[in-house]
């Protein structure tokens, strides 16, 4: 394991085709990772800012590169090591922590949320709705555990106690008040997208365990996994390794800074609370042991966090066939076995099993200069698929 840390403070190309699983290091003979020459060109056109980017299969790690810089103002380049809001990338990893009580028998997914948090019992939704009107009716059904992990529920992302930041009040208090308000739409009937459901499906967790959602993510996956820097509070070190959050001047002709707005500042301070659609900071190290660990059937080395089964039912498309959208628990999903799940500030997690690829991009974006940007992720993509296919046999 300390080996392992060392070798991230290696150039990039040094990094590739190491064995990451059992804390060995025997190394190949590197080839170059052609991903910095695909990405430079959008650091020079000013359009990124800068990039942390891993590739990996299962039992290796075949790059981590770094391009342009963690803060432009002040030069400093982006480094392996940089953290980054992962935003929404947490909703994976506290659907696993709730499938990890499924697969103790603790929970099952088709039960009612009403179950574990009863202020939940009566809920309406809405039945009609206008300027001087609001009709409402009783759901068909209660929403279900399913129905907040495939954000089918009909909750909103949001209440309106989660102001100015979305880390403000206890979880408990902030997901009574998501059953305070009338559903949005009958349960499976639509797809929206809700941070509410996600937070509730952390609050059933902490009900369940007898822990809290943060302790119960540190003791059953950050520390087993390995994965040190990935927290709700950074510490202070951790904080002079945070990208700078960018933004596109009103011009659209420029980058400047700006803060993660859903957040409270200082991001140390305790008093704030864990957001679990979507508080979490992370290295590119870290998800990796994640993203491994999924590839891998819900196994990393000796240990298994997860049951195949639980993970084939996260990874698996769980919305209504009649709805467009295809999400499992947590995940986006393919119609090709990938899934995976992106960040608000443009960070990306995508596994795919056929391929056995994970894939990891780690910048810190509030959206594009220009429409150039939209074509970073793709030509990283692309770049990572080629390596994997030029890998030689562990």
């Amino acid at each position: 394991m300390k080996r392992r840390s060392a070798l991230l403070l290696l150039p990039a190309v040094a990094l590739s085709c190491y064995t990451t699983l059992g804390g060995r290091a025997a190394a190949e003979a590197p080839s170059p990772s052609p991903i910095p020459a695909r990405l430079q060109p959008f650091v020079d056109d000013k359009v990124l800012a800068g990039a942390v980017t891993l590739v990996a299969t299962k039992d290796r790690i075949l790059a981590t590169d770094t391009v342009g810089y963690a803060n432009l103002e002040t030069q400093k380049p982006m480094a392996a090591d940089s953290l980054f809001w992962i935003a929404s990338m947490s909703k994976p990893i506290t659907c696993t922590a709730l499938m990890m009580l499924v697969d103790e028998g603790k929970i099952s997914v088709d039960d009612p949320v009403e179950k574990y948090l009863p202020e939940f019992k009566g809920q309406w939704v809405i039945a009609e709705q206008s300027d001087d009107k609001l009709v409402l009716k009783k759901p068909a059904h209660p929403i279900t555990i399913k129905n907040i992990l495939s954000h089918t529920s009909g909750l909103s992302f949001k209440s309106g106690i989660e102001q100015p930041t979305l880390d403000q009040g206890s979880l408990a208090t902030r997901v009574r008040s998501y059953a305070m308000v009338p559903l949005l739409h009958e349960p499976d009937s639509k797809y929206l997208y809700s941070n509410e459901g996600i937070n509730t499906g952390g609050r059933i967790i902490e009900v369940v365990s007898g822990m809290s959602y943060e302790a119960f993510l540190d003791e059953r996956l950050f520390k087993p996994l390995g994965m040190k820097d990935t927290t709700f509070w950074p510490d202070e070190g951790q904080i002079a390794r945070l990208a700078t959050s960018y933004t596109p001047n009103k011009e659209k002709t420029a980058l400047t800074p700006t803060t993660v707005t859903q957040l409270q500042y200082p991001l140390n301070d305790r008093t704030r609370q864990p957001m679990p659609g979507g508080g979490l900071f992370s290295t590119a190290a870290d998800m990796a042991r994640f993203a491994q660990m999924l590839l891998n059937g819900g196994q990393l080395g000796r240990k298994r966090y997860l049951s195949e089964e639980s993970l084939k039912i996260m990874t698996s498309r769980q919305t209504p066939p009649n709805l467009k959208e295809s999400y499992g628990f947590g995940f986006s999903v393919g119609g090709d076995g990938s899934y995976g799940h992106g960040g608000a500030y443009s960070t990306n997690l995508s596994i795919d099993p056929k391929r056995g690829l994970v894939t990891i991009f780690m910048v810190q974006h509030a959206g594009w200069r220009n429409d150039s940007g939209k074509q970073i992720q793709p030509a990283f993509q692309k770049a990572a698929q080629e390596m994997v296919t030029a890998a030689p046999s562990p």
